[in-house]
């Protein structure tokens, strides 16, 4: 957004403000937004203090050479404590807290002071508007009418309307049709030059043509080199989509492709199931933006959807030393081919006052953590812990706030591969394989999880004429059973007296259809049993 400011020496500053989600899932889009300005504003609450993503994007914006200016929020709560919290900064993450700025979101308190100080603290970018056109591709999404929009940050030279651009990474070439900025409606404008940000749009209708982190350049005097972008995003938590609907599979991947526009940090390919049918296998950075994706397709599309349990990436290494990597739990290789299997672990950091810090000591070891270090800021300690990311992926998060009572905070960062004892647990419907329901999980807790998962089954599937087998298998050993009992008609209803040999052959005959039955009946398997059975093993 862009703002106007006149300052108390007299001059008018403008001013591009971005702001990003906290959560651990979007640290991709806080690296974007730091690519694209000279400055952060660092802000902590009075109250709370640091919490765990305050350090992660306060190391990323150092990283990025940025002058951080701290900032109090939330000085008019009775629990406030300013002083202890400038101390806190100082202790945890080493920077001078003697200037944070005290303000109050919610009364305006001190909101001119925090653009005072962007002011005298912040350097002006720097750049020249005679140079060769270099624009940063920060951010892009798609609408109807427009096609696609995308915004910019101007480094050199300048953007306005007529001009041809190109693309340096795809190589489309594109004549831009309207300039703009937010203010925070968007208000077009006549040129944009070096350290401002903006939108463009220019016809363009393919959504591969824009990649997040490209530079754009004049087509006629196209720049020496590009910009260095962003780090590419690695997808850490995978599911399948399906459509309840298999008419809707290309409006699905449609929607998944002007999604992916907005958010490079999700991939996806196409995939089928036996029991879903046609979907995509999709990859996202963690629980929470796999949630916000479904979400956004059903809100922004109208897609009613099918998400098959979250899984990571394992490594799986082979007897002839081939090394694959395993996305989906239903290609898992013959286990007489693997050697052994690597798992993905994070280190994470938990921020927790001290009177819960018991609870979530006992949430990590059940998780089969790791402890590397405990240490205290005032009244609050700081755990790292080395975690499974297979433990954290389903609700670990949630348990860490409920054990916590909301008071704990939690980031992390993908560490290492190490080898671990994990398995395929493979659920089997009337000696049918469900793809759709196998999971990996460490071999402890096999027999616990498809028992669960089993019994829920046992309730959602609907009986039918013949008995129905429910298993949970590691490979061929059974680890787990429930059966659904069948459905009895009275045969016998008609036998009024007579010898009790007419009634046992009826019964017979009927126990005969039944095994037939069972031997060649098919089990369909409703879509709302298969809702219910993926979110009962989140619980």
């Amino acid at each position: 957004m862009r703002l106007e400011y006149k300052a108390r020496d007299g001059g008018t500053y403008v001013l591009n403000l971005m702001d990003t989600p906290g959560h651990v899932d979007f640290a991709y889009e806080v690296s974007r937004s730091l690519a694209a300005c000279e400055g952060s504003i660092l802000v902590v609450d009075a109250s709370q203090g640091v919490e765990a993503q305050t350090l992660a994007n306060v190391y990323q914006a150092i990283e990025a050479n940025h002058e951080i200016v701290p900032v109090l929020n939330k000085v008019d709560l009775p629990a406030a404590d300013p002083e202890r919290v400038k101390q806190q900064i100082e202790d945890v993450i080493g920077l001078d807290a003697s200037g944070a700025v005290p303000i109050s979101a919610k009364t305006g308190l001190n909101i001119d002071a925090v653009l005072e100080a962007l002011v005298e603290r912040l350097p002006p970018p720097t750049g020249d508007a005679t140079a060769p056109l270099k624009a940063l591709l920060v951010d892009s999404w798609y609408d109807s009418y427009l096609g696609v929009i995308v915004l910019v940050r101007v480094k050199d030279g300048k953007l306005a309307r007529g001009l041809k651009l190109r693309m340096m990474a795809t190589g489309a070439a594109h004549e831009i049709e309207r300039v703009g900025v937010f203010t925070p409606k968007p208000k077009d404008v006549g040129t944009l030059g070096p350290g401002e940000i903006g939108f463009i749009t220019a016809g363009i209708k393919a959504v591969a043509d824009c990649r997040v982190g490209d530079t754009l350049t004049e087509d006629r005097r196209p720049a020496a080199a590009p910009l260095p972008g962003f780090k590419p995003s690695l997808p850490v938590v995978f599911c399948g989509l399906f459509p309840i609907d298999p008419a809707e599979f290309e409006h699905l991947r449609e929607s998944l492709s002007k999604l992916h526009l907005n958010d490079a940090s999700f991939v996806y390919e196409p995939e089928s199931s036996a029991a879903l049918g046609f979907g995509f296998r999709c990859g996202f950075l963690g629980l929470l933006h796999l949630e916000i994706v479904q979400e956004r397709l059903s809100r922004e599309f109208n897609l009613d959807l099918i998400a098959t349990a979250p899984s990571v990436v394992y490594r799986i290494h082979l007897t002839d030393g081939s090394i694959v990597e395993l996305h989906n739990p239903a290609d898992m290789p013959d286990p007489v081919r693997i050697d052994h299997i690597e798992e993905p672990w994070l280190k994470a950091t938990i921020l927790v006052p001290d009177e819960h810090l018991g609870a979530v000591l006992k949430l990590c070891e059940d998780r089969r953590g790791a402890q590397e270090n405990l240490t205290y800021a005032g009244n609050r300690a700081m755990l790292v812990y080395r975690l499974p990311l297979n433990e954290v992926v389903f609700d670990f998060y949630d348990r860490l706030k409920s054990s916590s009572r909301g008071y704990a905070s939690f980031d992390y960062q993908i560490d290492n591969y190490q080898q671990s004892d994990v398995v395929m647990l493979s659920i089997l419907v009337n000696g049918e394989p469900v793809d759709a329901l196998a999971m990996i999980v460490h071999r402890a807790y096999a027999e616990s999880r498809g028992r669960a998962l089993c019994v829920k089954l046992k309730e959602l599937i609907p009986k039918q004429l013949f008995k129905i087998a429910i298993q949970a298998a590691i490979g061929g050993r059974v680890v787990a059973r429930e059966t659904i009992s069948a459905l009895r008609k009275d045969v016998t209803a008609k036998c009024y007296g007579g010898d009790i040999s007419r009634k046992r052959k009826l019964l017979d005959k009927q126990k005969e259809g039944k095994k037939k039955m069972r031997q060649f009946g098919k089990v369909d398997i409703p879509q709302t049993a298969f809702l219910a059975a993926l979110k009962a093993r989140e619980e």
